[in-house]
């Protein structure tokens, strides 16, 4: 449970990896669903 004045921190622990093109960005929450981002480069 959060209370008045919790804080919440996310963010990757260590040094991330750099993002590729092709590359695909993926959460999971059980229960609830995927999330899929494909990466692909600005042209």
């Amino acid at each position: 449970t959060l209370e008045p004045g919790d804080m919440i921190y996310t963010g990757t622990p260590g040094t991330p990896g750099e993002m590729k093109d092709g590359d695909v960005c993926e959460i999971e929450i059980e229960g609830i669903g995927v999330l899929r981002n494909p990466v692909k480069l600005e042209s």
